[in-house]
């Protein structure tokens, strides 16, 4: 057929819409279904949870009708030495040599009690870590131990919380050896990721005399920080559609990576079984305060014990410090340190206590846990596959693309005419369409990058920013370009159908030589080279994965 014929055998603008309507249609209902098929139920309700304090003062005192002598910060002078031991992870049998800090008050006599250290996420030492609430401790009459934080060769996904339990419990039985120390008054001061550990921990030792748990994750991992991820991308001023990723992110079988951190089994009464102070602070944006109070009254009732005092904060961060962690040198909060020496002080003298249980300013908790979330092994396994083609195919069109690079600027070396042989209309819609989609990935990519780093600044007691800006528009924006991208798809393949239908080829038997005539490149339909199609086709390929990629994530539930 020549080129007079084709060119008369054109579709009409009426026929070209009849045909890219419903491939349009067809493909945004593939792309709308996978933003359905993998969402995640998630109920939010009930929301803006309360719980009033007795009382606004904070301080702890008790009954004391014998007189004895209570001490308070600063009776003693502090010494301190260093003890290196062998922490043996259980499951490995892998040797940490740690550090441990010891700190003693001078001239205090013996059988004082002692108080060990448990760290929170990331990789504390006993030098940079507790330093100052530690020395205040010790100030008040207690041995106190800092200890390296146990890590062995593991990450923050796959910390070893029982055998870092082990090696908090080694710490504590040799403090109980300690000749100045009452082995029956040893406890332990837990902080946030740490609060996992202490419930493997008082699982093993019974014996712990007490615990003061500062911002205690309380239930497991994935609900935690399914919660604290949730709450934070609200309050940063992050779009509803961002939750989608949360909620998925949050339903991923991590078992099947060998990850088994994230459904730990720490609700146990066993864990709340001993005289237990929680200290929170109202900017604390990465705990469940509300119901992760209700839970451990709950649990430590459970298990017979009634000494729960609970004391909270006001403009306290995550870990009781005022301001933004970030920075160093941010101090404790109100009468935060007082109140740790007097609880601690009246509990292991045996005294009772008199001051409200519950004090401090009102809890509140934005959103409710998320308990519903489930490994998913299906949705992750789809997961995996899918990002590792996109990935897998954008090498490969970045080789390609790179190919024609060098093979153009060779040519122009030689004078020469470097042909990839696309055909302009289809050349033009590639690299046009090829461009918004990526730019709309960057987009995307961009716009979680602001939202995770707005939530670290809030994580740290940073105060959110006033105006979202990327973090909430770009969420429609780049749904609104998707639109786009399907329909400008739609139009290509319609195109291709039409020169399929005008060179006979959608016909059966197609017509004669026709099919000779495309390979050949004599009349080519996208391109006159084999290169060229395959450029055409592993693009084209690849841009629909990224679509694909973005439905997975929720960007097509409108």
């Amino acid at each position: 057929m020549s080129s007079g014929e084709i060119q008369s055998s054109q579709w009409t603008r009426s026929k070209r819409l009849m045909v890219s309507l419903p491939i349009f249609i067809i493909l945004l209902g593939i792309l709308v279904s996978v933003s359905n098929l993998t969402a995640s139920s998630w109920n939010y309700e009930p929301t803006g949870q309360t719980i009033e304090t007795l009382a606004s003062d904070t301080s702890v005192t008790f009954d004391n009708p014998s007189g004895k002598t209570l001490a308070e910060q600063g009776d003693y002078e502090v010494t301190q030495r260093y003890v290196t031991i062998d922490a043996k992870q259980p499951s490995t049998g892998e040797i940490q040599h740690i550090k441990v800090l010891i700190r003693e008050p001078k001239g205090a006599g013996n059988s004082r009690p002692g108080v060990v250290f448990m760290h929170g996420a990331g990789y504390g030492t006993c030098d940079n870590s507790f330093g100052d609430i530690a020395l205040a401790l010790s100030s008040a009459g207690f041995v106190t131990a800092v200890p390296d934080k146990p890590v062995w060769s593991t990450n923050d996904a796959t910390r070893d919380y029982p055998g870092s339990a082990a090696i908090y419990d080694q710490v504590i039985n040799m403090l109980r050896d300690f000749d100045n120390v009452d082995a029956s008054n040893v406890g332990i001061y837990a902080t946030s990721e740490s609060t996992w550990i202490s419930s493997y921990l008082l699982g093993r030792d019974p014996d712990v005399a007490f615990q003061v748990l500062l911002s205690p994750m309380v239930y497991s991992p994935r609900y935690s920080l399914g919660f604290l991820a949730a709450q934070d991308f609200a309050l940063v001023g992050a779009h509803d559609g961002y939750q989608s990723i949360v909620r998925r992110a949050f339903n991923i079988d991590a078992e099947l990576f060998g990850l088994t951190n994230l459904d730990l089994d720490t609700l146990n009464p066993q864990a709340y079984s001993i005289p237990t102070l929680v200290a929170y602070g109202t900017k604390d944006v990465m705990t469940a305060q509300v119901e992760g109070t209700e839970k451990i009254i709950d649990m430590a009732h459970k298990a017979g014990n009634w000494d729960v005092t609970v004391r909270t904060y006001p403009i306290a961060n995550h870990v009781l410090r005022l301001g933004d962690e970030s920075n160093n040198g941010t101090p404790f909060a109100d009468a935060y340190v007082d109140d740790v020496i007097s609880w601690a002080v009246g509990t292991t003298q045996g005294l009772e206590q008199t001051s409200e249980r519950v004090a401090g300013t009102n809890l509140y908790q934005s959103i409710a846990v998320p308990s519903e979330l489930r490994a998913n092994s299906g949705l992750t396994i789809y997961l995996v596959v899918l990002h590792a083609s996109m990935v897998l195919l954008l090498l490969v069109i970045g080789v390609l693309w790179l190919i024609v690079f060098v093979r153009k600027i060779w040519a122009r070396a030689h004078r020469r005419r470097y042909v990839l042989g696309l055909r302009p209309v289809f050349k033009n819609a590639l690299i046009t369409l090829a461009v918004a989609t990526m730019a709309t990935f960057v987009l995307f990519g961009a716009g979680l990058g602001e939202v995770v780093m707005g939530v670290v600044k809030l994580a740290w007691g940073g105060a959110p920013a006033a105006n979202p800006g990327m973090m909430y528009w770009s969420w429609p924006v780049i749904q609104m370009v998707c639109v786009v991208v399907v329909w400008a798809w739609s139009r290509v393949f319609m195109r291709l159908i039409e020169e399929a239908t005008n060179r006979g080829l959608a016909q059966w038997p197609p017509r004669k030589g026709v099919i000779g005539a495309i390979v050949s490149g004599r009349q080519p339909v996208l391109a006159s080279t084999r290169f060229g199609r395959v450029m055409f086709w592993i693009t084209a390929v690849t841009m629909l994965y990224v679509l694909l990629v973005f439905a997975f994530w929720g960007l097509f539930i409108y």
